[in-house]
């Protein structure tokens, strides 16, 4: 199927295009911007909005009720086409420290709902955010689970999921975790640093072992200090390492969000940690084995105020972080879709308006309300 896209504006990798130019849709995938469609061609007609590449949630637990830890398929569907009235069209569905039981059975679950596919936004693979943490930051994850890297375990996880694991964050001080991290990063699973202690030291031995992404920066792991820069300061000094960031202005504050673009640019990736109060009023709510509520937009575990995940969307922090930093619309805009793609090293699929990519896109207007949605290519309904 072929049709071409009139707009606006397209946000696209190195600009925002307002050239009333037509984008190529051609089986699913982007082509050429061109300045006039062939006759006769079907032609999408979005004169008064901007066209921007999907969003990519790279570490999201759930939402509108449902939780990746309630293991139905249900509940996978129902996170899949909430995710596309927010704009996400790619998503990795993220576990919580539990039981290597209780993990192996839900990626088993998992693997078979990517294998059979999913109605809206695509699961990217699965990221299993733990048990290989340590207490010290544990935040909303039950440390009764904690241990240390087992490649047996991990492999058994692996094998229900149908090798659909592609992210994995520990903690690096834990025993064993320097081989550990070297040999998925050889398999080519991302490794990702949080929950951690780690100094800064430690930290940048992960990183030398092939871990390249930090969880919610700021969030579960030893801060920033002038006499030991800690996880933070290892994600920070280590420019070519990927940081989750959280921008719902309460995991981090403003001025932080604006010194960490300073220094990580491009290598920010904008993720939500969201729970499944995510779309739903405030009230009481469980994330994973930890009663929850959540008050005036913030989450909060019952028994210790820890912040317990967001229920934030993946487009307001996309702009909180253009306002906050008063970067272009179409940078800002990146780092929910490009970054967290070149992050997960699938960069030449999707993330960006590129010619080849998969055309998922967001129809938006110049506030970011959305219009309408696409994923390869097909317009998807947002009334779910």
């Amino acid at each position: 199927m072929r049709y071409f896209i009139k707009a606006k504006g397209f946000l696209l990798e190195d600009r925002q295009e307002e050239s009333k130019k037509y984008l190529e849709v051609i089986d699913g995938k982007f082509g050429k911007l061109a300045d006039c469609p062939p006759e006769g061609t079907e032609i999408l007609d979005y004169q008064d909005y901007f066209v921007a590449p999907g969003l990519f949630d790279t570490h999201i637990h759930g939402v509108n009720g449902a939780d990746v830890m309630d293991g139905t398929q249900e509940s996978f569907q129902t996170i899949s086409r909430s995710l596309l009235k927010i704009g996400v069209t790619r998503f990795l569905p993220t576990t919580l420290t539990s039981s290597i039981k209780q993990l192996t059975e839900v990626s088993r679950k998992l693997g078979d709902a990517i294998e059979n596919g999913l109605d809206g936004a695509q699961p990217e693979g699965i990221y299993l955010e733990g048990p290989y943490f340590t207490p010290e930051h544990k935040g909303a994850q039950n440390p009764k689970y904690f241990s240390d890297p087992s490649l047996e375990d991990f492999q058994a996880i692996q094998e229900a999921s149908g090798h659909h694991v592609v992210k994995i964050a520990l903690a690096p001080e834990r025993k064993n975790a320097l081989s550990f991290i070297k040999k998925l990063s050889d398999e080519n699973i991302k490794v990702a640093l949080g929950h951690t202690d780690a100094d800064f030291h430690t930290a940048s031995k992960a990183v030398k072992a092939g871990a390249s992404i930090f969880v919610h920066l700021f969030n579960g792991m030893k801060g920033l200090h002038h006499r030991d820069p800690g996880t933070a300061g290892a994600c920070l000094l280590h420019g070519e390492t990927f940081a989750e960031l959280i921008c719902d202005g309460h995991h981090v504050c403003s001025e932080m969000v604006k010194l960490a673009y300073g220094v990580k640019k491009e290598h920010i990736t904008l993720i939500t940690d969201c729970m499944k109060a995510g779309l739903l009023p405030d009230g009481h709510y469980n994330l994973g084995e930890f009663p929850v509520i959540v008050q005036e937009g913030v989450a909060r575990t019952v028994n210790t105020g820890s912040l317990a995940g967001s229920v934030l969307k993946l487009i307001d922090g996309v702009k909180n972080i253009q306002r906050w930093t008063g970067i272009e619309n179409y940078q800002a805009w990146k780092l929910g879709s490009l970054a967290p793609a070149q992050s997960m090293g699938v960069q030449d699929r999707i993330g960006s308006i590129s010619e080849g990519k998969c055309a998922d896109f967001v129809v938006i207007d110049q506030d970011f309300n959305i219009y309408d949605v696409a994923v390869d290519g097909e317009l998807k309904s947002l009334d779910y």
